[in-house]
């Protein structure tokens, strides 16, 4: 009785052991968390940013980041202030806020379903 007793046991701990080694590659990040942890995570992305995240900007929400998008992508922060039909108040903040942008390749991932005027966040 004691050797099952020991046996079931031990087999118990090796059923919960293999519980430990798959969520230890569920800690692994994904591509979009690992950009989080790079200048993304700080500075509002240019080519992957929906208009919602341009709120934190004063008067650029939402005229001012729907241009943004539409003419994105870009391949410097600097191509922003090119904007066709830009005011010169708009480029005044857009030239005011160029260091809290980035830009990084357009991701599938941050721009699911190709909508980032309205991405469908209520």
């Amino acid at each position: 009785m004691k050797t099952i007793v020991r046996l079931f046991a031990i087999l118990m701990v090796l059923i919960s052991s293999v519980g430990f080694v798959g969520s230890a590659v569920a800690a692994q990040l994904n591509p979009v968390d690992a950009k989080l942890t790079t200048e993304y995570g700080q500075k509002i992305d240019l080519n992957n940013e929906d208009v919602r995240g341009f709120r934190q900007l004063r008067g650029f929400y939402p005229n001012l980041a729907a241009k943004i998008i539409k003419y994105s992508p870009y391949d410097r922060v600097e191509e922003v202030l090119d904007i066709p039909g830009l005011s010169e108040r708009q480029r005044q903040r857009l030239e005011a806020n160029l260091d809290k942008f980035v830009v990084t390749p357009p991701s599938n991932e941050l721009n699911e379903g190709g909508d980032r005027i309205n991405p469908g966040l209520y």
